[in-house]
Parts: C-alpha cells; structure tokens; sequence
C-alpha cells in the first residue's frame, strides 16, 4: 500500500476496460505505477485524434504524480509496420531514415502540447532480439508454429481466455485460419503473426530469426517491449479504443501464454475523435494535424485544453468554434495566476478541491473544468475583497500550480508577432475590402478572422492584428 496522497487530495480512482470496474490506483510493487502506453506509427504526422489519447495519457501520469505516486511511463514508436515498409519504398527513401524524420516530427509535436516525455521511449526495431526471444518461448511451449508461408503463428486455440477484453466470446470467434497482415477486420478473429516471413515486396527491410529471414508481426513488438523495461506484470497498458481488437487482445494471449502471469493489470481507453460531427478520414479532408490548428492562428495550448473538454471514455467532437472559447479561458488563468503570485511551501487545496476530485473520478477533465471556471471566479473574488495575507495568497498559489501541472498548462505570454499565415492572409483581404469600400465584405473577414481568435485594429494607413486572449478577469 502506498502513502497517502499529500494535503487531503483524493486518490485517483480510473476505469478498466477489463474488469469494467473504477479501482483506486496503487502500485503493484508498493513504489512506483508502471505503464505502457501504446505510441503512434511513424508513416506520416500524428492527427489530433491521436494526440487527444496522448493528452489524456499525459493528464493520467500527473494527476498519478501529483497525487504523490511515482511512476514509470514506456510508450513505443511503431517504426516496422506494413505502413512504415510501404510509404518508405514509396516515398524511396530507407526505413530508418524514413521513420527517423516522422518519429521527430512526433516528438516536435509532442513537446509543443506539453507532453511530458516518457521515461522510456522504444522503438521496435531496436527490440528485435526481445521480441524474437518471445516468440521462442511461445514455440517452446506449443502457442505457436511455423507456417507453410514460412510465418510463425499464435495459436489462438491455445489460449482459452482470447476475447476476455474486448467481449468477444460474446461474438463469433473463427480460429481456422491465419492472418499474416498488422491489421485485419475487427469483426474477425484468426491465428496471427509473430514472424512475418520475407516477401518481394519488403525489399532490404528483414532480419535474420531462427525461422529465416523476416520482420516481427505489429502486436509482438508491443508485448516484448512492455515486458523489457516493466516486467512481465505491469500496472497499466493504455491506448485508443480502436487498439481494444486485436492489438491488445494479441498481445494478452502472447504474453500471458509465455509467461504464464497477468500482463497488464489495468487497462486504459480513449474514445475517438469526432470533426464537426463526422468521423476523421482522408477522404472528408478533415484530418487534422496540430500544423492545421497552428496555420488557423492557434496555439498547441489551446488545443490541449479542447482535448480535454470531454470525458476520455465519450467521442469528443472537435470544432473550429471550440479553440477561441479556450483561448479566452487559458487567459483568465493566466491572469488569476499573476494576481496570485509565487507558490508558497504549502499549499491550500480548498478553494480548488472540486478540481481534485474531478480529476481523481476516473480523470473526469469537462467536470474538473468547470470546477476550475468556479474556482476562478471565486479566488478572484477573494483576492479583491478579502485582502488576504500573502502566506494564505501564497497557498493558494501553491494549489493552483498543482491544477495547472495536472492540466499541462504552462500559460505561456501570447506573441502577437508570430501570426499564423492564414491570418494575415485574410487581414490583407479584409483591408483591399476596405480600400475597396466593400463594407460587407471586409465585416464578413472582420467575423472570419475573431473565429479564428484575432483582433484586427484599423488605423489610417495600416493595421495591426493581435490575439483575443486578454479578457478581463
């Protein structure tokens, strides 16, 4: 059992997507939680769908630390795949300089959203020997074989307990076939790979194994990783809903047939994204990268807060509409923590409890909003009539910082000068409107351009464009 957590702060309780209860959190080990969380596939820039279930991923890890509990994050990078090995020989370029360029646009990204970086960061090619150790023990045991197609594997039929997390004993299960590629409908179930035997159109992208040359199936990696930097028991294993099958119901049956123990303990999913009420798809030219967002006159901050606005296990709806409401509420924040002041030693969790609790209740972050658009109010409140002594001023300070360190807000000073292209773009229209004197227009672009979070002031010969992220407090 671990310490209680500091000052009264409840302790974080979360959903399992296995056992479909809300435990208390508490490390396995007594010391430190230890999680795994599945990372992006680095073909191509992650979307803002990918980026909301890393951001709650994020906000899960510091309201674990906050709350006084240690921990230890793994999270991979995807860098054999079919869609790796495809786009690269499309794109003529090696897989490794290919995944390189994107797993450091990721990463780029990543830390522009305020992700705090994992304290492993693993790569699947650089695990080989690990996951070809895996598959060892799983043909040792009779889990697995080898294939007419020179593939190796799982023997879905060995492990009677497939299914348990994704419910599909409550479905049809087929086990007389077998599915060599990364993916494969989600209604269906199969023997899958292991070891994907080399064929004509990998090109130079295969490694030696004890089974002939080849590359490692996409759920492998995932396993072998997982059990090299947290052990083959671990406290959590996260990622998408859309990872429930059979990514992770693979890599249940091929770690605990090896190892014979529970993998993970805790399971963690994040809902989907939703654009404007429809699902994001290439084909609808609405998926978005954190780039789109930054060229709309946004910033990655402001994107963040939207990402938390609904409840993890729900859809999220992502709107244009939604970022200047978060602009307006990150720069009350940033006001209330000026006219607060530096944290003091300890702090004072009262005013902002129903933001705790929000958090801990299986990481509520829409209620914990509201209650900080509360508690907002009412410290401001507070600070105008109640002249409070700088030790109390300070507390709260102190307990402010830790809202916003669970939030990842870092409430940087606005840059006026760092506007977005499309901005100025549409200023420099609305201004020929006016030399034009086209004043439906030129109000038109005026709307077009408070929508998308600016302010554009007219002076005689000139203009000037600024952020609509000072309101009052």
């Amino acid at each position: 059992m671990s310490a209680q957590p500091p000052g009264g702060l409840p302790r974080p309780r979360l959903y399992d997507t296995l056992t479909r209860e809300t435990p208390a959190l508490e490390p396995m080990d007594g010391r430190t939680f230890r999680f795994y969380c599945c990372g992006p596939t680095v073909y191509g820039p992650a979307h803002i769908g990918n980026f909301r279930t890393f951001v709650m991923q994020d906000v899960f890890r510091r309201v674990l630390e906050v709350s006084g509990i240690p921990t230890r994050h793994v999270r991979n990078i995807t860098d054999v795949d079919d869609k790796t090995i495809r786009q690269s020989q499309t794109e003529g370029k090696t897989l490794d300089a290919f995944c390189q360029e994107w797993t450091e646009k990721f990463q780029r990204d990543a830390a522009a959203l305020h992700l705090l970086p994992p304290h492993v960061e693993a790569g699947a090619v650089s695990h080989l020997p690990d996951q070809i150790a895996l598959i060892g023990r799983l043909m040792a045991d009779g889990h697995a074989y080898q294939g007419g197609d020179g593939s190796v594997y799982f023997r879905i039929g060995s492990f009677p307990a497939y299914g348990a997390l994704s419910r599909l004993q409550e479905r049809t299960l087929t086990t007389h076939s077998t599915q060599a590629d990364d993916e494969y409908d989600r209604d269906s179930a199969a023997d899958f790979a292991l070891w994907k035997a080399h064929r004509p159109e990998d090109g130079a992208n295969f490694w030696p194994s004890p089974w002939g040359n080849g590359r490692p199936g996409w759920h492998v990696e995932c396993s072998a990783m997982a059990m090299k930097h947290l052990g083959e028991s671990f406290d959590l294993h996260g990622g998408g809903m859309d990872l429930i099958f059979p990514h992770h119901e693979n890599e249940i049956a091929q770690s605990e047939a090896a190892t014979g123990k529970p993998f993970a303990r805790h399971w963690f999913h994040v809902a989907h994204l939703m654009v404007e009420g429809r699902k994001m798809s290439k084909s609808l030219g609405n998926l978005h990268t954190l780039e789109d967002v930054l060229d709309h006159g946004f910033s990655a901050e402001e994107l963040r807060y939207v990402l938390l606005a609904g409840h993890y296990r729900q859809p999220l709806n992502f709107t244009w509409d939604a970022l200047p409401a978060a602009r307006k509420f990150l720069g009350r924040l940033r006001i209330l923590r000026e006219r607060l002041g530096a944290p003091g030693p300890t702090p004072d969790h009262q005013p902002l409890h129903g933001v705790f609790t929000a958090l801990a209740d299986d990481l509520n972050t829409p209620a914990a909003l509201g209650q900080l658009s509360i508690a907002t109010k009412e410290i401001n409140a507070w600070l105008e009539s109640d002249a409070p002594s700088p030790d109390a001023r300070a507390a709260v300070a102190a307990s402010f910082a830790d809202v916003l360190r669970m939030f990842g807000f870092l409430l940087p000073d606005p840059s006026p000068l760092e506007t977005p292209a499309a901005v100025t773009a549409l200023a420099e229209e609305r201004w020929q409107a006016r030399q034009n004197r086209d004043w439906a227009a030129a109000d038109r672009l005026r709307a077009q351009l408070e929508e998308a979070g600016w302010r554009m002031r007219d002076g005689r010969d000139s203009y000037t464009l600024a952020p609509l992220d000072n309101p009052a407090p």
